[in-house]
């Protein structure tokens, strides 16, 4: 790693001495240049950004001590070595307290000098790799962190998603707008039932990563989400300053992922285009209006832009809801929501057009099959009694029975699962998910449908530990992992694992742990070395 250095001096002799009796290039060092007083050095400073400056004390201008005292307020950390004739003592002790490394005194011993240089060198070279280090871990924290928050908010958890700690990682929710699209593998339902385990898995990675280096010469600011088996949203973030939407150069982009996907994987992919910038605060939303855009195109639409003739006719169908309340009912083995939202959806199948239901009827068995299939409740044997079912239908009717047999399995699945380690299971998930909120046992207990008492004597059973035990422990295993791996301060991290009072934090924290966050850190940085 080449480092740079900056020599500073009036005394050209030495200036020359300096440069041509250190063996730099040896050192893996640049000298980038010399000044001959204070106020040209803060000048080549800006410049050059050195790591090493060797500097004299006596110069015109501006002195060596002010030079060093006017680097500290610009925030400058560049290793400073003074350069001195004089030897008196308040020198050296004001050259230390203005941050300098080292004083070396005239005339200079450059045997000395040679070796102070390189014991400088490989410690901003450790100093540096340290660095870099950190802002790897944080900017990967920040990442899935960024991930973690698209995601809340593309499946309605708004109450997380609206958390004030976002803010602290430079998330600026309020000014950015998504170019945002939709891919989804074609005939995914169909391909994935014939595909192994491992099969799957090896398509969807290889799917997302066609996708997240699909786009890399336009340098766009774009992440790639997998939303479900064969799905993903690609989110491609502009500031609400931006120039306005251009539907052509999107379609471009959306063409591009396409083919990029087919060259690579063989697989073609349908991707829907939302035809206006989406504020970050309504994925959830647009999400839904693609998801039923692209599932109704037909094969041979590559690239499906919202705002066709169907736009109007799907998103008025409320079948689209009730089918996400059966999943939901189903995740939280809520017999009475399913059978609600199933009769509800049967009522309102009844006052679709004959020339439509057929069409609406096969697109809801394959969305439900696949919903059921993303969250591991249908077998092997029910999935190909659908399929078969589904190549042998002659009419609507038929496809009303095969979707009523599916919603019907699956409560009965529901109900059989309605047992108290499935419960505290959702229970743990649920928690997970919105620890960094403001989270009671009476929220949980009614996303259970229980009441508060039952629900912590159950907790307390099959967990082991209380509600506020188990919330504590993870938030500040979550806090020990970002005290370690981030260069975030101890307020923003209290805050983004759910202690907004810095105190509180500080004394949980303690409480668990034995040690102040700031020592854990401490005591982190010291066993790393």
């Amino acid at each position: 790693m080449m480092i740079r250095a900056l020599i500073v001096d009036d005394e050209p002799l030495i200036v020359d001495t300096l440069s041509n009796e250190i063996p730099w290039n040896r050192h893996a060092i640049e000298l980038v240049g010399s000044a001959d007083n204070g106020v040209s050095a803060l000048e080549m400073v800006k410049e050059y950004e050195p790591d090493l400056i060797l500097c004299d004390i006596r110069m015109p201008k501006l002195d060596g001590l002010a030079f060093l005292q006017q680097l500290n307020e610009m925030g400058n950390r560049s290793s400073v070595i003074m350069l001195t004739g004089f030897a008196e003592f308040e020198y050296a002790r004001q050259a230390m307290q203005f941050g300098a490394k080292d004083l070396i005194l005239k005339p200079i011993n450059y045997i000395e000098l040679d070796q102070v240089v390189e014991r400088m060198g490989a410690q901003i070279r450790e100093h540096k790799l340290d660095d870099r280090r950190k802002r790897h871990q944080f900017n990967h924290m920040k990442h899935l962190l960024y991930e973690k928050m698209i995601t809340d908010i593309l499946f309605d958890y708004t109450k997380l998603a609206a958390q004030p700690f976002y803010s602290e990682f430079e998330f600026d929710v309020e000014g950015t707008n998504c170019v945002f699209f939709l891919a989804d593998l074609e005939r995914y339902a169909y391909n994935a039932h014939r595909w192994n385990e491992n099969e799957r898995k090896l398509h969807n990675f290889a799917v997302r990563n066609v996708l997240q280096d699909a786009l890399q010469p336009y340098r766009l600011d774009y992440s790639v989400l997998q939303t479900r088996e064969g799905e993903w949203c690609v989110l491609i973030r502009r500031p609400v300053s931006e120039k306005p939407f251009d539907m052509e150069e999107a379609v471009r982009w959306a063409e591009q992922m396409a083919q990029a996907v087919l060259d690579h994987t063989k697989l073609a992919i349908h991707i829907g285009v939302f035809p206006e910038y989406v504020p970050v605060a309504e994925l959830a939303q647009a999400y839904k209006r693609l998801q039923r855009e692209v599932q109704f195109s037909g094969e041979r639409q590559r690239v499906v832009a919202l705002g066709s003739d169907r736009q109007e006719e799907t998103a008025s169908l409320s079948f689209w809801e009730r089918v996400e309340e059966i999943v939901a009912g189903l995740k939280r083995c809520d017999t009475r929501r399913m059978r609600e939202a199933h009769r509800s959806l049967i009522h309102e199948l009844k006052s679709v057009s004959p020339l439509k239901l057929e069409k609406i009827l096969h697109f809801l068995v394959l969305h439900l099959l696949r919903e059921l299939k993303e969250i591991k409740k249908i077998g092997e044997a029910e999935e190909r009694d659908v399929w078969v079912r589904l190549e042998q239908y002659a009419s609507a009717k038929d496809l009303i029975a095969v979707l009523n047999q599916m919603i019907e399995d699956a409560v009965i699945e529901a109900g059989n699962n309605r047992s108290n380690e499935s419960l505290m299971d959702m229970a743990k998930d649920y928690i997970a998910k919105h620890a960094s909120s403001d989270l009671g046992v009476e929220e949980v207990a009614d996303y259970l449908g229980l009441s508060s008492s039952h629900f912590s004597v159950l907790f307390k059973q099959h967990v082991g530990e209380t509600f506020v035990e188990h919330l504590t422990r993870l938030r500040i295993d979550w806090a020990k992992s970002m005290l370690v791996n981030s260069g975030q301060s101890i307020s923003n991290i209290g805050k983004t694992v759910g202690y907004l009072d810095r105190r509180y934090f500080n004394k949980v924290f303690a409480k668990c742990e034995g040690v102040t966050p700031a020592e854990y850190r401490a005591r982190s940085v010291l066993r790393s070395r």
